[in-house]
């Protein structure tokens, strides 16, 4: 990492061209454009919340993952989440509620954090606290779903609250989309798809990035089908393995070398739509920026953890605040011990590095 990166305004200038990516994306809806441009504003007030709180010494993240729900009912071929028994069919009990997420929310909008990714297990069979969220109009909720729950009742609410915008996973065209996530969920996504864009409701798409389906879906046909059908973001997030048998799927340095070039090329020859990787070029942001750097992840039950797929944690956010939380005893530990600026195979080093986290985790539990 170069001594004078500067992460806080490395993260806030990528928020604002975020956005300004978005409201160009959006401009012949004139609703969308509008709430963006409204956004716009709250999003450089926010901005000039966290560099207030980095004078003082308290580093701000400019967003969150939450996992509202650990359920969901899908059994996508090699899910991380459900492999690391994060998922489960049934609803459990003891998860947060939906106040203790108002909660959350209204404290995050007050530490001035910009984006909060809603995401599971699937995050739509928590209508309650996706209303929550549709209530923090300073926040974009990008909502990572399935899309298997989408009704006319999320339509309304979706319509209401500009601020919730659902992102379908989609793993390229229909074979290799059912063949993950089950048989007929292609069709579903394309029949959903069709009813946000006559509603004129913004969306995405969320791509699982894996050695077989990179060519399809960066190709100009998969891109063209998804913005001819009104989507605005295309969010890709490169598969993580979970057994040695997928370890063939996840990219290598060659892919994601690939994947930049490509997304470079999207960004000029398709602007149309945005373009987000993850984790991305970390040598470019500095290192990986989980554990509060750039974001951190609350599961369901409360856990602050470093990341969705680094799922330990020593704070709760019952028991604490996200301030305190992002100074929790791990958190710190993975930040000022140069952990996150690490060389590492590629792809998420948190996750590579398991028996570090695990050995660090167990240092702040008993410290």
């Amino acid at each position: 990492m170069k001594d004078n990166f500067d992460l806080q305004e490395y993260l806030s200038k990528g928020i604002e061209r975020f956005v300004a990516d978005v409201v160009k994306a959006t401009l012949k809806n004139p609703r969308e454009s509008a709430f963006m441009l409204k956004f716009a504003a709250a999003s450089a007030a926010a901005s000039q919340k966290r560099k207030a709180a980095e004078a003082q010494g308290q580093h701000i993240p400019s967003f969150l993952i939450a996992s509202i729900t650990s359920q969901c009912n899908l059994h996508c071929a090699g899910c991380y989440s459900r492999c690391s028994h994060g998922t489960v069919d049934a609803r459990p009990t003891a998860q947060l509620t939906d106040d203790d997420w108002l909660r959350v929310f209204s404290e995050a909008d007050s530490l001035g954090i910009s984006f909060i990714l809603l995401a599971g297990g699937e995050p739509m069979l928590r209508k309650d606290v996706i209303q929550a969220a549709g209530k923090r109009q300073n926040i974009l909720f990008p909502i990572f779903t399935n899309g298997t729950f989408l009704d006319e009742a999320y339509l309304e609410l979706f319509d209401k609250c500009r601020n919730l915008v659902p992102i379908m996973s989609i793993e390229g065209g229909k074979e290799n989309t059912d063949a993950r996530r089950g048989r007929g969920i292609y069709e579903l996504l394309i029949r959903n798809m069709d009813k946000l864009h006559t509603r004129g409701l913004i969306f995405g798409a969320s791509v699982t990035v894996t050695t077989q389906n990179i060519r399809e879906v960066t190709s100009d046909a998969f891109l063209k089908e998804l913005s001819g059908r009104g989507c605005k973001a295309v969010i890709y997030v490169e598969f993580v393995p979970v057994t040695e048998e997928s370890r063939e799927l996840a990219p290598g340095d060659a892919e994601r070398e690939y994947l930049k070039a490509e997304l470079k090329r999207m960004r000029q020859e398709l602007p149309e739509m945005v373009y987000v990787s993850f984790p991305g070029d970390e040598k470019s942001s500095g290192g990986c920026v989980a554990a509060g750097r750039g974001f951190f992840h609350i599961n369901s039950h409360g856990g602050a953890e470093p990341c969705p797929f680094s799922p330990y944690s020593d704070t709760n956010v019952r028991d604490t605040s996200l301030k305190e939380a992002l100074n929790s005893g791990l958190f710190r530990a993975l930040r000022e011990n140069g952990h996150l600026m690490e060389d590492h195979a590629g792809g998420c080093v948190l996750n590579e590095k398991r028996e570090l986290v695990e050995s660090l985790l167990a240092l702040s539990l008993h410290s």
